[in-house]
């Protein structure tokens, strides 16, 4: 009882409402422009978002401490010899792929000198300053020496010319550790690709090669410099390309992510204008009948006006907080479509059932009572979804500021169609009471005024006037539009059909059935190329990294972080232990090994064994570069301790299989909390990948709990509980076919599908809602019945705002971006299996599941007879006779 008393104080507070907006149609159509003009027109300064890390790795990550850690302990100047795959910090690089069209042997006579030319063409680069031009000479890291450190690859080429132009027959090339004539060993598993080899590790031929150059970037000049740097340097390997047709180059540094990342936005500006085309017209079509007085085009176009007006207040309140732009907001006015189309198809539906004799205020009153109810239900769903999303409990930024734009969006939407809708409403519903044309707005004549007249001008002026209607025909005035004549008429009954109803189930079978497999299949994607736009320097060249070099995992920093007893054999031999499995290519763990060794035949003691740790490095030259991997602390009697040492480990893991080195990770995290030793493990990658699954599951476990929680609690509030255990239910359905579609699709869950799975939550209930309210509340008929009546009533607008949705999709799926496309993929789905639950599959499992609608049989009693008295009229004027019926 007290729900449905609740029920009906909102239907009057709405009811009320649309009489005051009526009152004052002019005052809420103005207010939402100016508040939009004054706040959009900030957006026209606004910021863009330059760190990708900052948007799409973990906010609160082990990897994050762990970096932080790395780099007090052993800082980039103190790394010039271990600068592999960018060991420590991204920093400033230029990297360049060389390989052959015809998979040449890169390490021929030809390509070495190809090569190297391109190496000395990249260090002549120079960037051009007021009063100095700086070479990579200037801004390079430097060696012990003052010399620029260059990939190990490039001092292995130069001795290879060296070697055939003295024709020296003994140097050979190992993989993927090679020795130099200094006695070095350098790894090239990073610098060689496609390697094939002899016996014992010989090099026979390599298909692909790869030099990285790189940068300092200490202050903010530096860093300017290196930044312009990186652009001359595409620029050169591209015209050393055009010069050599025969080798193919892919340029990469460490800007290109990001720029690829913001080209998206810019790729796709055509295709939105065009997308926003389509729906402008779709939605004039779905709005337009052949009365054309009870047409409704402005409406199409002023819903659209409504979307946009609140899409542009969002954006300046975002922009004026402080907000800045990425790629990602690209979804943002696709979900303000599918909640606003729908909500102000909703209204004009709700038009079409008043009556005809009422006055607009009263119409409009009814609207409101009618329809906000249920906008007003869905949009405080919205809110709650995406607001989860925006809370500190999301730890991708991304994610983050993506529904917190959502939220701000959602909600100025739902204030504009209650206002600025609601008043073009007004103003149109007296246009059509005063009989005025529903586009140019003049004064429609009378059919007997048009019978002179052109066949096309009768046509464009086509109008049903109310005294030539019937009292009982008034109801059937709008069965002229399309939409509502083809499910009236055909589709109602063809759905609800005996001998439909076991193939729809079938049908609904095969569906579980392949998203079933499908969602066993889901794979989470931390790949950084799936957010950026095609054929761009970041997909080429991670399509040629994942070709030619990931017959190794990227190179895993192995830091001991206490003072161990390095002198205690056992101690040797844990370490030794823990990097096992692992092609280890630091000296450090060559070293320790020879210690080990030496340790085991003389027993030297622990300061004996750091004293002489020490002066090796700085007597042997082929121990010279140990120092970057060992601290030694002095104390206060001068005994010198070793606080913290590192190895480099490289594991025979394929890159291109994420969820792998997402294993390899926690496998050593594992491993660091149980040994003995004091260790962590990291590389930058593991800043992306740490945690990633957790963190990318959280905004969607989230909200569907808010979700659910939000169901729960409003069925108390509803007419009927049992609207939201269905509608439980149907989300759930959608929801797991999406996953389980997307997946086949080859869509892989990462930040933007999840984002559009939690949208998938509200645009579900955003459609399914009204149609099963208006079913559970139905009583006195059938199931059936009430079937035809829901999907009459609420139908025509699901399906409007379905075509209009489509067509503002479809150009989507045309952008030269995996963002879109994933972003497409995920959308369409969502609206097409939405669409195949509103019309098929609720329609008919409905019709023989709960609720009951039990007929009531009145018994015929004589005292409650009913006594109909006919009285008849007639209007001298035009000789019409009308019956009356009465009711006693």
């Amino acid at each position: 009882m007290l729900r449905q008393v609740l029920h009906r104080g909102l239907r009057t507070c709405f009811s009320r409402l649309g009489h005051f907006i009526a009152s004052h149609p002019v005052f809420f159509a103005s207010a939402p422009v100016l508040i939009s003009i004054l706040l959009g027109a900030s957006f026209s300064r606004y910021q863009v978002e330059e760190s990708v890390e900052h948007l799409l790795a973990p906010q609160h990550s082990l990897a994050k401490i762990e970096r932080n850690l790395v780099n007090s302990l052993f800082p980039v100047n103190r790394s010039k010899h271990r600068l592999y795959s960018d060991l420590q910090t991204p920093g400033r690089y230029g990297r360049v792929i060389v390989t052959s069209f015809q998979k040449a042997n890169m390490l021929d006579q030809h390509h070495t000198d190809l090569i190297l030319k391109l190496h000395a063409a990249v260090t002549r680069i120079q960037v051009p300053r007021p009063g100095f031009n700086y070479t990579f000479a200037h801004i390079c890291i430097l060696n012990n020496d003052k010399t620029c450190i260059v990939d190990d690859i490039v001092h292995v080429l130069e001795e290879l010319k060296n070697a055939r132009a003295t024709n020296r027959t003994n140097f050979a090339i190992t993989y993927p550790i090679t020795h130099l004539k200094d006695g070095r060993a350098v790894y090239n598993g990073h610098q060689l690709g496609g390697v094939t080899v002899h016996s014992k590790d010989r090099v026979k031929s390599a298909e692909a090669v790869q030099l990285t150059y790189y940068l300092q970037s200490i202050n903010s000049l530096n860093d300017m410099v290196a930044e312009r740097w990186e652009s001359s340097f595409c620029d050169t390997v591209r015209l050393f390309q055009k010069s050599n047709s025969k080798v193919k180059m892919y340029p990469y540094t460490s800007s290109s992510l990001r720029e690829d990342f913001q080209k998206t936005s810019r790729v796709s500006e055509r295709y939105l204008v065009t997308s926003l085309i389509l729906v402008v017209t779709m939605a004039i079509l779905c709005c337009s009948m052949q009365d054309c007085v009870r047409s409704k085009p402005w409406l199409g176009l002023l819903g659209l006006v409504t979307i946009s007006l609140a899409t542009l207040t969002a954006a300046g309140i975002i922009n004026l907080t402080g907000g800045k732009y990425n790629s990602t907001f690209l979804g943002v006015p696709f979900i303000m479509l599918g909640h606003g189309l729908y909500g102000t198809f909703e209204m004009l539906s709700s038009w079409r059932k008043t009556r005809e004799d009422q006055h607009v205020k009263e119409r409009t009153a009814a609207v409101y009572a009618d329809s906000m109810l249920s906008f007003s239900l869905t949009t405080a769903m919205y809110l709650v979804t995406f607001g989860i999303g925006a809370s500190p409990f999301t730890n991708i930024e991304a994610a983050r500021i993506f529904c917190c734009n959502s939220c701000i969006a959602i909600f100025f939407n739902y204030l504009y169609v209650l206002s600025f809708y609601g008043s073009s409403l007004v103003f149109t519903g007296y246009i059509e009471n005063n009989y005025q044309h529903s586009i140019f707005c003049r004064k429609v004549p009378k059919p007997e005024a048009l019978q002179e007249k052109p066949a096309w001008y009768r046509f464009l002026l086509t109008a049903r006037f109310s005294e030539d209607t019937a009292d009982g025909e008034e109801a059937n005035t709008y069965e002229s539009h399309l939409l509502v004549c083809f499910l009236k008429r055909y589709y109602c009954d063809w759905i609800t059909n005996t001998y439909v109803k076991p193939f729809v189930v079938l049908f609904y079978l095969i569906y579980i059935s392949f998203a079933l497999m499908g969602y066993l299949q889901v794979s989470e994607g931390s790949d950084l190329s799936n957010i950026v736009a095609t054929a761009t320097q970041t997909i080429e060249y991670t399509t040629a990294q994942q070709k030619y070099f990931s017959n190794y995992s990227p190179v895993i920093g192995f830091y001991i972080y206490e003072s161990i007893e390095y002198w205690n054999t056992s101690v040797q031999e844990d370490v030794l232990e823990y990097t096992k499995g692992f092609v280890r290519i630091s000296w450090f763990e060559s070293y320790l090994n020879y210690l080990r060794k030496l340790n085991v035949s003389t027993g030297l003691p622990k300061k004996n064994f750091t004293d002489m740790l020490r002066n090796s490095f700085l007597k042997a030259p082929q121990f010279s570069h140990f120092q970057e991997d060992i601290i030694f602390s002095k104390k206060y009697n001068d005994e010198v301790d070793v606080v913290a040492s590192r190895m480099f480990l490289v594991a025979k893991t394929m890159e291109t299989n994420r969820e792998e080195l997402y294993d390899l990770l926690e496998t050593l995290r594992r491993l660091s909390v149980t040994s003995k030793v004091k260790f962590i493990v990291f590389n930058p990658s593991f800043v992306y990948m740490d945690r990633y699954a957790s963190s990318l599951g959280a905004p969607l476990h989230n909200s569907c709990i808010s979700a659910l929680f939000l169901l729960f609690f409003s069925a108390f509030l509803v007419a009927d509980s049992l609207i939201n255990v269905w509608l439980t239910l149907t989300v759930v359905s959608v929801e797991f076919g999406v996953i389980g579609f997307m997946t086949l699709w080859k869509v892989q869950l990462d930040c933007i599908s999840v984002l559009c799975l939690i949208y998938g939550i509200n645009y579900t209930i955003d459609n399914c809602a009204p149609l099963l309210s208006t079913f559970v509340l139905g009583k006195d008929f059938t199931r059936t019945k009430w079937v035809k009546n829901a999907l009459e009533v609420h139908g025509v607008a699901i399906l409007q705002s379905y075509l209009c949705y489509l067509v503002g999709l479809i150009p989507l799926a045309a952008v030269p971006s995996n963002l879109t496309c994933t972003l497409f993929r995920c959308l369409f789905l969502i609206a097409l299996v939405t669409f195949f639950h509103c019309f098929a599959i609720l329609p008919v499992i409905l019709t023989f599941l709960p609720p009951s609608k039990k007929k009531r049989k009145e018994k015929k009693n004589p005292e409650n007879r009913e006594e109909i008295e006919c009285v008849e009229m007639v209007d001298i004027d035009s000789t019409r006779v009308v019956d009356q019926i009465t009711t006693v």
